[in-house]
């Protein structure tokens, strides 16, 4: 399973930004996604989750209301979308894949079985 995530960029404060993560495989459908950030000297902080089918959905508190994370299994992508962007959410972006989890595990970087490279987001005050 490989990830590819695309969409970041530079944009100013109140901006919006869609990333999309490419998965290669057959078995995409049977992974639940997530996304990671980093920020420069930052450790890497959950932003947002889904499972398998989209049934359910997960976001941290700093993002709730202004990022939608979303699937299109036809595709092998996950999208996150993200809304009224605020300089603090500058960062690099990673998705990533894992199976099998239990109650909040999406929240846990080491629950998740495969990454993808990043891709950086800027916002401008």
């Amino acid at each position: 399973v490989q990830l590819q995530a695309s969409g970041g960029g530079l944009v100013q404060a109140g901006g919006s930004l869609r990333l999309s993560c490419a998965v290669s495989g057959r078995t995409f459908s049977t992974y639940a996604m997530g996304w990671f950030r980093q920020a420069p000297g930052k450790e890497r902080e959950f932003v947002s989750a889904i499972t398998w089918n989209g049934g359910s959905t997960y976001y941290a508190d700093s993002v709730k209301g202004r990022f939608t994370i979303s699937r299109d299994n036809a595709k092998n992508t996950v999208y996150l979308q993200m809304n009224s962007l605020k300089p603090e959410d500058s960062a690099v972006y990673y998705c990533a894949a894992g199976r099998n989890w239990v109650g909040a595990d999406y929240y846990y970087a080491g629950h998740y079985d495969y990454w993808g490279q990043g891709t950086l987001v800027t916002v401008s005050s």
